[in-house]
Formats: structure tokens, sequence, C-alpha cells
């Protein structure tokens, strides 16, 4: 496939399905180079055979949720500002009708259990901010005093000045009558103009104060949600977890600090039992590295983990907990897949689905799974299972499997020091010699998958043989993998990374070991500096959105209050250790940094500091820098941009690796 040709990467979201099984429905998403934006839709299928159609005809509707009953969806849209919010249309189809009119957007919302309500968390923001006064802009409003420790975050921006809180309204019916536009008249001396209505009813706020609330689910007449307060001196990532009262009669706090959990998700289940997932955070709060996120369920006695946070890793961006009766369905990630397990209350786990396969999102009823998955030919489709039995219903890969793709070939090679280490080449047809160019994952806690990836496939269809792994820091492979390198970053990750690569090349005539390239993002960028700083074999590397300068990365991340406090230590002889920055006078190979302006992860300076001292030192280099991104431009970033990013990508390679 070809840069453009990701407008065919067509991704499915989290589903849901009928309390009686007899339907599905799910979103889609995709980037459009036209609107310069992704784009997406509900559909629904119906069960056993239906066909996906179309339900919904938005420009980017997504997140769906039944009602209790199955008669309603709610989901998310933008209104006309372009604000998220809540609509909810018949689960058949028909109109959408707006149900809430947040100022800056609903975050996340639940249904109450009757369906007369719907819960919501949206940004309360400071008098005069962000737009809250009509012709004061941004660079008018007031000075931001700070306190705390943390002030902003990657892809929002300054967090203090407008927390999330919690809301209740009403939900709409769905076949009232419309709200029409007043018309212009003349009115009694003192008397206001009518306002256009946008929604049926007024939202009443449960939750006030400087702490931010994340989740919303209901319990009874109570809604779960973790209130997060601004640390004034050092990191906590300890979560509280509080049942606020449906009527604002109070709150009571459900799960302390003093449990030392991290919570990634929550749901109850039917019977009301508290189901979370979670990691410990040890005896200072903040041990996040390869984080062991298990399954637990809230005790009277305590939390009671379920599942083994040392060999199961609940904690893909995106799991979730679904209820199939007492069970509980979660994604568990393994050596580069996501398979869905099933946990009992006693513990007692069991597969659902695997193979090769990457599983999204789930949920059950009526004897039913309903699955979104990524499979090596396809970016998103929808799956269901039944009597043990799963097929595929919809068919969104087809469009770049007919741009052309390549299935990578998988491989594990043995270390220097006897360490297996899990990858895959991906190579052009014909019999090369090929030009190889070393992928490296960001995270460290990450881990390449067998998905349909677009990074590969587009360097594949240049000419280039790709080689790619998961080497000891990733995920996937157990807690210790991911934490042999906390605190010895740059040692055996790059020890696995070229043992891979040298093993691949002897392993296929096709790959010409003596013309190689290297490129990463994030910690994929770390490593890249770091690599060709200790090795000189390669004719370029790109190091995008790096972690390169672990001191500086302190005061300018979003996570640099605990990130590299952890993962690299606070001694300066630690720090220096294992800095690419400490070393880039090593390096000798053609680099090409690239980075967005508005990365608050991986902030710009980590890549100008290093530009900088390449190019003092006579190094070659060069930068590219886009505009209004973050740190997620290569995943979400704009169309336009995402192509645009590839066609620099490809320049490089072509100068600095050309194909013969």
């Amino acid at each position: 496939m070809r840069a453009d040709d990701i407008s065919t990467l067509v991704s499915v979201g989290r589903p849901v399905i009928a309390p009686d099984g007899s339907f599905a429905i799910f979103a889609s998403s995709r980037p459009d180079l036209e609107a310069n934006r992704n784009v997406g839709q509900l559909w629904r299928v119906d069960l056993p055979d239906g066909a996906p159609r179309r339900l919904t005809r938005g420009v980017a509707d997504s997140g769906p949720r039944l009602s209790p009953d199955g008669a309603r969806v709610a989901f998310v849209r933008g209104d006309a500002k372009g604000k998220a919010q809540v609509f909810v249309i018949d689960s058949a189809g028909g109109e959408p009708v707006q149900a809430t009119d947040a100022a800056q957007g609903v975050i996340e919302f639940d249904w109450s259990p009757d369906g007369g309500a719907l819960a919501y968390t949206a940004s309360v923001v400071e008098p005069g901010r962000y737009g809250s006064v009509e012709g004061l802009d941004a660079a008018a409003e007031a000075p931001r005093h700070i306190t705390g420790i943390r002030w902003h975050a990657n892809g929002l921006g300054y967090i203090g000045d407008r927390p999330a809180h919690l809301f209740v309204i009403a939900a709409p019916q769905t076949d009232a009558e419309p709200f029409y536009d007043p018309a212009p008249a003349v009115r009694a001396e003192g008397a206001e103009a009518p306002r256009k209505k946008v929604v049926a009813a007024e939202a009443r706020q449960l939750t006030e104060g400087t702490a931010s609330h994340s989740g919303v689910v209901f319990r009874g007449d109570e809604i779960l949600t973790s209130p997060d307060e601004i640390e004034p001196a050092r990191r906590d990532l300890r979560t509280r977890i509080v049942a606020v009262k449906v009527d604002g009669s109070g709150s009571r706090e459900i799960l302390g600090t003093d449990a030392d959990l991290s919570v990634y998700g929550l749901e109850v289940a039917p019977d009301g039992a508290i189901v979370l997932l979670a990691h410990e955070t040890g005896p200072d709060g903040v041990d996040f590295v390869a984080p062991g996120v298990g399954l637990w369920l809230l005790e009277d006695s305590g939390p009671r983990v379920l599942t083994d946070p040392a060999t199961i890793d609940l904690g893909e961006v995106g799991s979730h907990i679904t209820f199939d009766g007492e069970d509980m369905l979660v994604q568990d990630r393994t050596r580069g897949r996501v398979r869905l397990v099933r946990v009992t209350r006693a513990g007692e786990l069991t597969e659902v689905l695997g193979g090769d396969l990457e599983v999204n999102g789930h949920d059950a009823a009526g004897g039913r799974i309903v699955a979104s998955i990524a499979t090596p030919e396809s970016f998103g489709e929808l799956l269901v299972v039944e009597s043990g039995e799963s097929r595929i219903v919809t068919a969104f890969g087809a469009g770049a499997a007919a741009r052309g793709i390549v299935v990578p070939r998988e491989l594990t090679v043995e270390g220097r020091d006897g360490y297996p280490v899990h990858g895959w080449v991906a190579t052009p047809d014909g019999e090369g010699p090929f030009p190889v160019i070393l992928q490296i994952h960001g995270g460290p806690y990450a881990a390449y998958g067998i998905h349909l990836f677009d990074e590969t496939q587009v360097l594949v269809d240049a000419g280039y043989a790709v080689v790619y792994g998961n080497p000891r820091g990733s995920a996937g492979y157990g807690r210790a993998h991911g934490r042999s390198i906390r605190q010895q970053m740059g040692t055996v990750d790059f020890h696995d990374v070229i043992d891979l690569l040298e093993r691949a090349i002897a392993a296929d005539p096709r790959l010409d070991g003596e013309r190689v390239g290297v490129q990463g993002g994030s910690y994929g960028g770390y490593l890249t500096a770091w690599v060709i700083a200790h090795d000189h074999r390669f004719a370029g590397a790109i190091v995008e959105r790096g972690f390169l300068e672990p001191v500086s990365f302190q005061g300018t991340s979003d996570i640099g209050s605990f990130f590299g406090d952890e993962y690299v230590g606070v001694d300066a002889a630690d720090i220096a250790r294992q800095s690419p920055l400490a070393v880039v006078g090593n390096v000798t190979t053609p680099t090409f940094v690239i980075h967005s302006e508005l990365d608050f992860r991986c902030p710009l300076e980590q890549a100008t500091r290093y530009y900088s001292a390449l190019k003092r030192q006579g190094t070659e280099a060069e930068m590219l820098i886009f505009p209004g991104e973050n740190h997620e431009l290569s995943r979400a970033g704009r169309p336009r941009h995402r192509v645009e990013r590839f066609a620099a990508i490809l320049d490089w390679w072509k100068r600095k690796l050309p194909v013969q």
C-alpha cells in the first residue's frame, strides 16, 4: 500500500450487543484526505445472519452505548460548534436527537439503569478561558498560577483550569417534536428575544471543586467516578473511586489510595459487584513500569486480584470488561496478539477468542459475543462468536487488500545471551537483494502486533524489507520481560533489536545486510538515537518524537514528573548513562529528526536539542516539524499530515538508502 492508501484503513470501535443478542451496533472510522480528518458512522448488524447497514450519517459518530432495554443508542457526535455531544437514536434507525449541550463537549457517558437519564463528564472552564468570553482570545487571557506538579497533557493542553465534572441529564425522547429557530419579531421594551433550544432538558452538575473526574458508571442510584487532584509536590498514580448520589445528596468513597491501585477500567456486574482493571503502584505510588494490569474484584474486605499480573497482561490500550453472566471477558495481550479470555470470580481463566488477531473491543448477550478485531489482512472487522464458533461479518479490509498488502513472516531468534527475541520480517515481492530498515516501537511497554500496519506496508511498497520486533521492555511477554530495562535502558533492549536484525538478515539471502537503516518513534526514537551512537553500520536514521534528554524531560513532559524517575532513575550518573543526548557526540549516521509542535509527551525541545547537537558537531542532520499536531501524529494526526510525513520518510530513504 502507498501513503494515500491510509484512507482504506477502516477501524472498528468497541461494539455493543442487544440484551437478547439479536443485533449489534458499532462505529467505524477511517482517515479521509478530502475532509482531512477521521470520518465514520454507526453500523447495525442483525444477528445471526444480517448484513451490516449504516445506521447514522454523521461526519464522525462514535462510542455507541445501548439503553438497558436495547431500544435506543446513545453515541457521540460533534455539534454545530464541533464540540462532542451525546446524541440518541432509535436502535432500528431514524433521526438522532441531541441529548447534551456541554460547552466544552462531553468526555464520557453512561445510561441510567432505567434508561431515563444519561450521566456524563465534561470540562468546566475557569471564567474567561477557552472562548468562554466572546472576543477574548487565548493571548489576552489572564496568567495561569500553577502550584502543582502537573499543568498540561498531550492532546489537550493546560489542565488545571478546566477540571472535568460529573453531570446528569434526562434522556431525550426520540419521537419528540424538534425545536425550531425563533423568527425575528418586534418585542416589548426590555423583553429578551427567545433563544434557540438545542436540548430538551437541563443538566445538573453533581461534582464541584478542583478535582477532575474520569469514569462514569451507574450503580443503582449512584454513579461511580474517579476524582483526580493535581498533586502539590510529588506524583501519585493511586486511584480513588467515589460513588456520587444521582440526586446530588452526597458521595462516599469506595476505593481509597490505601489500596495502592491505579485503575484503568471499572464496570458494575449485573448483581452490583464492582470489578476493576488495575495495577499495584508500589509503596511510593508511582511504580508503573510494566505495570501488570490485572482483573480485580472489589469485596467488603478490599480488592482481590483474579488474574496473575506476572503472566496475564490486561493493559492494552482500550481494554475493558464485559460481563457474560457472572463471568468477565477481558483482553490479554500476548506475543503480538490480543486474545479474549473468560475469567470466573474464582479466578479460572479460559480462552474465548485467539489466534492471529488483536481484539480491540467486545460485548456479550443472548449467548453471543461480538468483538472488533484487527488481523494481518485487515485493520478492523466485526466478529461474532456463538456456540464456540467464530465468524467475521464485515469486509472492511477489502479496500486495503485491493491496494496490495504483504503479510509479514514471524520469527523468533536467539539473542547473544540466549534470550529469545520475537519479531517479524516483511519483504517486497521478488528475489532482492532488498535494503533493510529496522523499525523500533514506542512505549517502551508497548508492542508491535500482527495487525495490518501502515508504517511497514508503505516501506515494503517502496522496495524495502522491514525488520521489527518486541525487545525486552516490551509488553506481551510477561512482566519480567517488561521490567528488565527499568533503569537499564539502552542495554538488553539495544542488544535485542540488533540481534533480531542480524539474525533476520542471516536467515534470508534476499535481505542486504550491507544496506541498512533504522527508525523509531517515542521510545523507538530513544532507542534509534541510542543505536546510532553505538553502532555505525546504518546508512541513515529517523529519530521521531523521541525521549532524548531525561533531564529536561522532567520539567517539560506531561509525564515528566514520574516517567524518567522510574525508567532511568534520579541519580545524575544513572541518567547520563542512559541518555541519548549524553552520547550524541558518537553519532556519525545521517539523521532525520521528526517531531510535532504540540507534542507534550515528548516535547519539541527534545528534538531541537538533539538536532542542534548533531548540527553543532558536524553530523549530517535534517529536521521536520509538524504544526498543530501532538504525540499521536503517525496514528491519529490529520490525514494530509500523515501522508506528508510518509512522503518525507520515503524521500529520506530514497536519498540515504536507495532501492537499486
